[in-house]
């Protein structure tokens, strides 16, 4: 009788153990195959200038040679600004070879001016002889830079193209709301909300956090890539800039430009000009530029030297 107890125990022990170890060994497959997948590598290559760009330049005629310059009427450097609504006025010039801005009703495109409040993405900027305000901006001190694009948002380079004052806000607009414009675009505040109004490129942006700009010291003004891209124009995707105060290497200065993407490794854009790259995946990203020293530094600027911002592909 003993042995026969001593038998069914161990076989009861042998049970338990064969259907305790069962599930543990189901639960690890089971973590296995439901945790997430990592997005397959993002190879990305920089290409020569698109040909459909190629085609749109020549199809322009001269206007690519042309060197628009601007000049802000208002605000005025130094102003003090009482109310929340800035409204932004630009006097055009310069030898324009038939640069106009203003959007094509069809394709919704056209030359334009990116108007930048602070260290927010651009607002296109098309009709330039109608008004142009930026509503509910906070209280406090501001900055404003311009310069001039053309339909594919490529931006001229040339002396007198790049303009910027600071200016004061008091009494401004609520700072829980987004800044738009006349027509109703965001173009900075805090962090976009299921209600905000969408930026003319579907996205919202939470409000800068650089500070004040030195206008004597080099400044990396971040202009391209921004938004959604889509179709055709989800690869490649172009960044672009403008450079202040400074000469990149190849250009005979001292500094160069450092652009990532989705933090992957560093690289360098050594001339001022454009750069497309090709290769990207449907997705969210995230693209980096900063102005560095020949050493690698970061020239800091009230931090604008320094800008990171999220992109959509849909493809």
């Amino acid at each position: 009788m003993p042995n026969r107890s001593l038998i069914l125990l161990a076989g009861l022990v042998s049970i338990m153990l064969s259907v305790g170890c069962e599930p543990a060994s189901q639960n690890a497959n089971t973590t296995a195959t439901t945790q997430a997948t990592p997005p397959g590598a993002q190879s990305l290559t920089v290409i020569p200038r698109p040909q459909k760009l190629a085609d749109m330049m020549k199809a322009r005629g001269e206007q690519d040679a042309a060197t628009p310059t601007l000049k802000i009427i208002s605000p005025a450097k130094d102003a003090t600004i009482t109310g929340a609504t800035v409204e932004v006025k630009l006097d055009l010039s310069g030898d324009l070879k038939g640069y106009m801005p203003h959007k094509d009703p069809a394709t919704q495109k056209g030359n334009h001016i990116h108007v930048i409040l602070d260290n927010q993405p651009y607002e296109a900027y098309y009709e330039i002889n109608q008004p142009f305000e930026l509503r509910n901006v906070s209280e406090g001190k501001h900055t404003l830079r311009v310069f001039p694009s053309r339909p594919w948002h490529e931006s001229y380079k040339n002396e007198g193209a790049f303009q910027m004052v600071t200016f004061t806000v008091k009494g401004g607009g609520d700072a829980t709301r987004p800044t738009t414009t006349n027509s109703g675009q965001t173009v900075a505040g805090p962090a976009a909300t299921a209600s905000a109004t969408p930026a003319r490129e579907g996205k919202d942006y939470a409000a800068s956090q650089a500070g004040n700009i030195d206008p004597a010291k080099p400044l990396l003004t971040y202009s391209r890539p921004k938004g959604e891209y889509k179709g055709e124009d989800a690869d490649p995707i172009m960044i672009d800039f403008w450079l202040l105060n400074g000469k990149l290497q190849s250009d005979g200065g001292e500094y160069r430009v450092r652009y990532s993407v989705d933090g992957g490794e560093a690289k360098f854009i050594d001339t001022w000009q454009p750069i497309w790259l090709s290769g990207w995946t449907s997705g969210k990203h995230s693209v980096k530029v900063e102005l560095v020293d020949k050493s690698g530094n970061l020239v800091d600027n009230g931090g604008y030297n320094s800008t990171t911002r999220e992109i959509t592909v849909t493809k």
